[in-house]
Order: C-alpha cells, then sequence, then structure tokens
C-alpha cells in the first residue's frame, strides 16, 4: 500500500498559520484592545439600560470601557484559553496520526473534518436564515455564532489538510513545482475567510455573553440596591420622584435656596455633570432620577456603620 509523504519538517501547525494569518490582518495588541472595549461597551450598556439609562449619556472613555471589561470577560477569557489550548493538543495529535498515514486513512480524515464541517456550518447560515421564527429563543444570540464559527473552523481546517496532502503526493510525483501553487490559490483564499468568519463570530458571541453578564449584574445590584452610596438631595423645585420608597421634605424654613429634600436615594452612577439616583428599594414602577449637578445640593452619607 502506498504510504503518503512526509511533508517538510520546517512545515507549521495548521493552528500556527492560523495564527500568522489573523497577526497579519490584525495586530494582535490592536486586536486585544477591540475585544476588551467590545465587552466592556456592550456589558456596560446592558448592565445600565436595566435601569434605563443609556451609556452614550454617561460620557465614558475608550480606557474607562476597556478598565471594566476584565471582571465580565474572566470566565469567557478562560473558556477561550482552555478551549485553545485543548485545540493545540488535537491538532498535535492528529498531526501525529495523519503524518506517515496511508493516504486511505488520511483521507477519511480530511474528508471527515471537511464534510463535518461544511454541515455544522450551514446548520449555522440556517440558524441566520430562521432569525425571525427564532428571534425569541434565549439561547439564539449564543448558538447561532458557535455553530458558525465551529464549522467554518472545521471546514477550513479539513480545507488545510487537504492542500497539505495535495501538496506533499505532488512533490513525491510531479515533475513541475509550479501546478500547486496555482491550484492552492482559491483553497487559501476560503481558508482565510473561513478565518475571518471565525473571528466575526467570535464577535458575537462575546457580544451576547457581555450583554448577558451585564443585565445579569443590574439584576444583583437591583437585589439589593441598599448597597450603593446613600444621598440627601436638596432642590429648589419638587422632583415628583412619586416612589414610596424615597421622602420628601419641605423646606419651607430654610435659607430659601432649596425649598425640597429627599431621602431614599441611591447613587447610581454619575457621568456627563449629572447624577442618575435610583430609589434604594426596587420596584416595577421604579425609575432612574437624571439630576444635573448645577442645580441642587447633594449629600453624600456615611454607611451606617459604627467604627
Amino acid at each position: 500500500m502506498t504510504q503518503q509523504p512526509s511533508p517538510p519538517a520546517h512545515e507549521p501547525s495548521v493552528l500556527a498559520r492560523v495564527w500568522s494569518v489573523l497577526g497579519t490582518v490584525v495586530a494582535p495588541a490592536t486586536f486585544v484592545t477591540a475585544i476588551l472595549f467590545y465587552f466592556g461597551y456592550v456589558s456596560t450598556r446592558a448592565q445600565y439600560l436595566y435601569f434605563g439609562v443609556d451609556v452614550d449619556l454617561l460620557g465614558y472613555s475608550t480606557q474607562e470601557f476597556v478598565m471594566r471589561s476584565p471582571q465580565p470577560l474572566l470566565v469567557p477569557m478562560l473558556a477561550v484559553l482552555l478551549v485553545g489550548a485543548g485545540l493545540v493538543l488535537a491538532d498535535a495529535a492528529l498531526r501525529r496520526r495523519l503524518t506517515g498515514a496511508a493516504t486511505p486513512t488520511a483521507h477519511r480524515w480530511t474528508l471527515a473534518l471537511t464534510v463535518g464541517g461544511s454541515v455544522v456550518l450551514a446548520v449555522g447560515v440556517a440558524l441566520v436564515v430562521a432569525y425571525a421564527p427564532l428571534a425569541g429563543w434565549a439561547p439564539y444570540p449564543l448558538v447561532t455564532p458557535l455553530v458558525i464559527g465551529v464549522g467554518s473552523a472545521g471546514l477550513a481546517y479539513g480545507l488545510t489538510w487537504s492542500h497539505r496532502r495535495a501538496a506533499a503526493s505532488h512533490v513525491a510525483g510531479a515533475e513541475g513545482a509550479r501546478g500547486p501553487t496555482t491550484a492552492s490559490d482559491p483553497a487559501r483564499t476560503a481558508v482565510l475567510l473561513l478565518v475571518l468568519t471565525v473571528v466575526a463570530a467570535l464577535f458575537w458571541a462575546t457580544g451576547a455573553v457581555a450583554e448577558w453578564t451585564g443585565r445579569g449584574q443590574a439584576k444583583s445590584l437591583a437585589r439589593d440596591l441598599g448597597s450603593l452610596p446613600a444621598v440627601v438631595v436638596d432642590t429648589p423645585q419638587r422632583l415628583e420622584v412619586g416612589d414610596p420608597a424615597v421622602a420628601e421634605e419641605d423646606l419651607a424654613d430654610g435659607d430659601g435656596q432649596y425649598r425640597y429634600r429627599y431621602r431614599g436615594l441611591r447613587l447610581l452612577v454619575e457621568g456627563g455633570d449629572s447624577l442618575f439616583l435610583v430609589p434604594e428599594r426596587w420596584s416595577p414602577h421604579g425609575s432612574t432620577l437624571v439630576v444635573p449637578l448645577d442645580d441642587v445640593r447633594v449629600k453624600l452619607r456615611f454607611v451606617n456603620d459604627p467604627p
């Protein structure tokens, strides 16, 4: 039985070549910064949107969004690192198995990777096409990009191994060296596009995880709004809070500049020269007060915990 010739010893692994493509398209530092900013922005937006606040009103800078990303990004980052380590080991094991293997065995593995990746990718595309009826399915924003990413990665891996086998066969039996270069260009282009598809799917999945993380943090905070800084606000005009948790006091006997005092408010966030205040107890009819700093007198209360 004819043995498939071994590839040159200096030829890099498939994953190394994929990383080289990514490093050529996007600088690693820029890519990491973009991931941190994107995750921080989506997570923060979902968190404050739960309280009715558009994050763009807060005036956060790119650096502030990046600084807010590590905590919600920790679990996805650990998952990516562990999956990446598993893929490296799997790639090394597959290289040892296919290098020098009989042609039918190598062909079956290559065919399985290509066909399997194509089928999974087709399922992902079908999920995208079926967005309208499936939009209400809660896991849809995460399942769809993961299916597309896995299918694209499997297909790219299969095409890469198919090209390696074709190149090795040409080295062994062909007289010229120019043929495979021309024939491999479409395959290399397809692999590059599939790698970019994996990157796009990663951003999509990251966005879904970021949104879920931000909303989860908001719900956790809403269960204990008393953990936020307590605020006493004096205003010249009535705020019309309309929340039983917020007490209004008439300061008619005061200095005259500030007529009303409000207690029972908590500081959610400060941004854009305004305070975003919430009642100290969550309710389905609650709302966030936007109080400009130049119109009010604000006191931040000590925590009720004697030293």
